[in-house]
């Protein structure tokens, strides 16, 4: 089964993301993400066996206690850069807490096998793929007539093991086990 952790985002945040959505979509044709699927990675695991599920979650149980991080989604960005962009996205801006969770997972699962990441961590809200190359001059004024890029913040005190499914009209994510932050 294909597997991820990551943050889910407040109600709050969902509704503002879809209202830009709402908005820019039609300057665009570009894959858009399901606002629903909208959560912060703190680590792709990829493939992981059936049979070894609960080990996943032993370890993810024994990360390091953190304290609840207010996490706040504003502003807009292109990966890996604005002239040559695969990916549409909105920023995730946290406390230090956030990236060592990351760092310390993506040690967790090293020592069970998992694959090990060669990119930096960098929090983000993957809002659209741009699998070829598309006009995107309207989706540029769009965004640059934003009036606003705030799109609210809230306080994360878990995390969550997602099974990813692939399919045709877009990926589909269920939670498989939830992991408080704060250890009592």
């Amino acid at each position: 089964m294909r597997l991820f952790t990551g943050i889910e985002l407040s109600r709050e945040v969902v509704v503002n993301l879809e209202k830009l959505l709402q908005r820019l979509k039609p300057a665009a044709r570009i894959k858009w993400s399901a606002v629903g699927n909208l959560h912060i990675t703190t680590k792709f695991i990829g493939e992981w066996p059936d049979g070894r599920l609960d080990e996943l979650a032993g370890a993810l149980r024994e990360l390091p206690s953190y304290d609840p991080m207010t996490i706040a989604v504003r502003g807009l960005g292109w990966f890996p850069n604005p002239h040559s962009p695969r990916v549409f996205w909105a920023a995730v801006h946290a406390p230090a807490a956030l990236a060592e969770l990351a760092r310390e997972t993506e040690r967790r699962l090293a020592r069970l096998g998992g694959g090990e990441e060669k990119r930096p961590f960098s929090p983000h809200l993957t809002l659209a793929r741009i699998k070829e190359p598309v006009p995107l001059a309207g989706l540029r004024q769009a965004v640059a007539a934003l009036e606003d890029t705030e799109f609210g913040e809230f306080t994360a005190d878990r995390f969550f093991l997602y099974r990813s499914v692939l399919r045709p009209e877009g990926s589909e994510y269920t939670k498989l086990a939830e992991f408080p932050l704060h250890k009592t």
